[in-house]
């Protein structure tokens, strides 16, 4: 394809590899993602890393041709290397690659070249393969969520619901929190070996294993982002505990027992996106082998549409790449 023309202040990457998000599925699927509607067609894809392959005259900084670089999706991004906590992600306005919650639209990184700023790239150690890198994303948006719980999670009893990707992502993520003992559920096999893999100390398939105790954890990581999850995970976490809804849920009114909430004085904290974690996660992919296994999937885009269609069936895989 011909290379999009720079603004002044732009960089050029060469994407290698993009990540297929359940947002990715969403928009694809249904036309929107939450209470984000397409509105006109749009390019997906917000996982990705590459090379950079041009940079504008006027830009600043150190970056070079032919770097590796993972990209934060945000404009405006949060400076590398500041306090969690700023709270970006969720200011009014400003927009993210691949998303319908701006109009116009913006187009993602499922594409050759993709035009971001200087701010948005953050460079990749030496050594770090490009197909983990591709996982920087994700595993922000696992960190950002793991840590909506404000606690100390040395010695917690913690359940992640649901063993996609960023459920999986999110036991890393507990594991280097320090959490106690971390149980994985998922309805499939596949996802829950992966989660073992990653750092579960109990992986459980819903509808085989024996059920769940009530009132049996501290924190509930519910990331299948599925109403019924979320219910049970009510019923899970005990009295005075902490549910972190990391999964999307659907748009629309949802039959959630908040009785049982109040009743029980439990914490549902709400996760969007990330803000700065992206620095944190480049630096833990850069020394976590183990982390390959949460690919499960390579296509060449040429295959995009059975990419796609993989990423789908959470029976048999987790994070399915895009390779351009």
């Amino acid at each position: 394809m011909e290379q999009p023309l720079l603004e002044s202040d732009g960089v050029l990457v060469r994407v290698a590899f993009g990540g297929i998000c359940g947002s990715d599925l969403h928009y694809y699927r249904h036309g929107r993602n939450g209470i984000y509607e397409l509105r006109s067609p749009l390019v997906l894809g917000h996982e990705i890393v590459g090379t950079i392959a041009e940079i504008a005259p006027g830009v600043p900084g150190d970056l070079l041709v032919g770097q590796a670089v993972a990209i934060h999706p945000a404009i405006p991004t949060p400076p590398p290397g500041g306090a969690a906590g700023h709270g970006l992600h969720l200011a009014p306005g400003g927009s993210y690659l691949g998303s319908a919650s701006t109009v116009p639209h913006t187009p993602g990184g499922f594409a050759e070249f993709v035009r971001t700023t200087a701010d948005q790239l953050r460079r990749l150690p030496e050594g770090l393969p490009l197909r983990r890198a591709a996982l920087a994303e994700p595993l922000a948006v696992a960190l950002h969520g793991v840590d909506r719980y404000e606690g100390d999670y040395a010695g917690k009893r913690v359940l992640v619901s649901g063993a996609g990707p960023i459920g999986c992502l999110a036991i890393a993520a507990l594991r280097r929190r320090g959490a106690g003992e971390i149980v994985a559920t998922d309805m499939w096999e596949e996802p829950l070996r992966v989660a073992r893999m990653v750092g579960a100390d109990e992986a459980r398939r819903l509808g085989v294993d024996p059920p769940l105790a009530d009132d049996a954890f501290d924190v509930v990581i519910e990331a299948s982002g599925s109403p019924a999850a979320t219910v049970s995970a009510l019923r899970a976490v005990r009295r005075g505990g902490t549910i972190v809804q990391l999964g999307m849920l659907p748009d629309g009114e949802l039959p959630v027992p908040l009785a049982s909430l109040v009743s029980r004085e439990v914490t549902l904290r709400g996760s969007q996106r990330f803000d700065v974690e992206l620095d944190e996660s480049v630096r833990i992919l850069a020394h976590s082998e183990a982390l390959d296994a949460v690919v499960s999937h390579v296509f060449p885009v040429e295959h995009a549409r059975k990419a796609f269609e993989t990423a789908a069936d959470s029976r048999g895989s987790t994070k399915v790449l895009i390779e351009f």
